[in-house]
């Protein structure tokens, strides 16, 4: 899955993997399994911790919400990548607009 655009700080691993499954109301091992699956690859130490971003702790209430919705998460690999292709193409639109 494609990552958010890099923006600022909110793409930066602050939050170790306990706290961002309390901030999201998961499971450690979802989170872990998330990942697994290429739905969101959090930075990691060089002791190999996992670091979770604002981004990162978006992309999994998202998740949360598409699961919750009733799809597995094949589908919610798709709407994920369906949903960041339709910011990217948006974002091009806008460019394109200001240079008109």
């Amino acid at each position: 899955m494609e990552r958010f655009p890099a923006l600022s700080k909110d793409n930066q691993g602050v939050y170790s993997i306990s706290v961002t499954a309390r901030m999201v109301g998961m499971e450690q091992h979802n989170l872990r399994q998330y990942e697994s699956r290429g739905l969101l690859k959090p930075e990691r130490t060089p002791g190999g911790t996992r670091l979770y971003s604002d981004q990162d702790v978006a992309a999994l209430r998202r998740i949360g919400e598409l699961l919750a919705e009733g799809l597995n998460l094949a589908g919610v690999r798709l709407v994920l990548q369906l949903e960041a292709r339709n910011r990217q193409l948006t974002h091009q639109v806008r460019c394109l607009r200001d240079q008109a």
